[in-house]
């Protein structure tokens, strides 16, 4: 049989082979494309053939090495792929094991102040971020020149000077106390906005929740015993409080609270060396806030509340930086992947 004939040969049988798994690539590879396969054979005849048919069996010769080669590449990758279908269905191989996400601390303090809070039999109100100037400003006692209205502290979105952003969540409780009548026992968590620069210690987007109780005979030492019992079980049981005078324009009288810092009293950085940490504003409701609101100051008195979550959580998870708590560094976050 000559060279000629043996290629026309192989060329058809390559036509009629199928190939249907790895076992039967490595035969065809081995019979056709090895170093002791057909073609290799072929290429060692075609050396003694006579010059002048060279050029013709040389191109078939070549033809049907392209046609075994392709064929190989082909059967391969059908194979491979069919391989990795079958492992990504194969339901009896271990899963992967997904990492656990987190809560994000601002989160995690405001659910647990919440759950404080309703064991004292307290509801949460909600009220919207984009407010107007009687829910933020006059109905809390503000006078038309307190700074607090001032572009430097407040977002206004609008040319109007009545839209702005809320700079704290009291206007929450002005929209209870128009539309709910006494007993009142609620607290209003949410985002807060003030035009402020953004430090270490100090943001323009932060969270505030704040309380508010009125009924009949409210008296100062039911909010100094509500903060005390607060107080304890956010921080332990061995948290102190004290109360500094203080004002604000929605209370009177006024205080700062503040706890004991975790040093013990020894003083640190984080107190300033004072053993004491500041972490609320609070106070009896204004009279002339409960008639702003439709509700008889003669008959009623009440006491509110406010604290900021951000600077809660920099307390119990002694975080040094606001910043890091708006990043969303997940190297950051991650450490707090086991307070689920």
């Amino acid at each position: 049989m000559s060279l000629q004939e043996k290629i026309e040969q192989i060329y058809q049988e390559l036509e009629e082979t199928k190939v249907k798994n790895s076992a039967e690539i490595e035969e065809f590879r081995l019979k056709y494309l090895s170093k002791k396969g057909l073609l290799n054979d072929l290429f060692e005849e075609f050396k003694t053939i006579a010059v002048e048919k060279k050029k013709e069996t040389g191109q078939k010769l070549n033809a049907l090495k392209v046609k075994a080669t392709q064929l190989f590449e082909e059967a391969k990758n059908s194979t491979s792929s069919g391989d990795e279908q079958h492992t990504a269905n194969d339901l009896s191989l271990p899963g992967e094991i997904l990492p656990l996400g987190s809560r994000h601390p601002v989160s995690l303090m405001i659910r647990d102040i919440k759950d404080i809070f309703l064991r004292l039999g307290f509801t949460i109100s909600e009220g919207p971020e984009i407010e107007d100037d009687w829910h933020v400003f006059s109905a809390l006692n503000f006078p038309p020149e307190h700074p607090a209205r001032d572009m430097q502290d407040t977002f206004f979105i609008t040319k109007d000077p009545d839209i702005l952003l809320r700079t704290h969540t009291s206007s929450i409780q002005v929209r209870v106390m128009e539309k709910q009548k006494p007993p009142i026992r609620t607290i209003c968590p949410g985002r807060v906005f003030r035009n402020e620069a953004i430090s270490a210690r100090s943001h323009c987007i932060f969270h505030q929740i704040e309380g508010l109780y009125i009924d009949r005979n409210v008296s100062f030492a039911d909010l100094k015993q509500t903060l005390l019992f607060f107080a304890k079980e956010m921080f332990g049981e061995e948290t102190q409080i004290r109360l500094r005078p203080s004002f604000f324009p929605f209370t009177e009288p006024s205080a700062e609270m503040d706890v004991t810092c975790t040093c013990g009293g020894k003083g640190c950085n984080l107190c300033k060396h004072t053993g004491w940490l500041e972490v609320m504003g609070c106070g009896m409701v204004d009279p002339n806030v409960l008639e702003a609101c439709g509700i008889d100051s003669k008959e009623f008195s009440g006491y509110a509340f406010g604290m900021g979550v951000e600077r809660m959580a920099m307390l119990r998870y002694n975080i040094k930086d606001i910043r890091l708590i708006f990043e969303n560094d997940v190297r950051f976050l991650k450490q707090f992947s086991s307070n689920l």
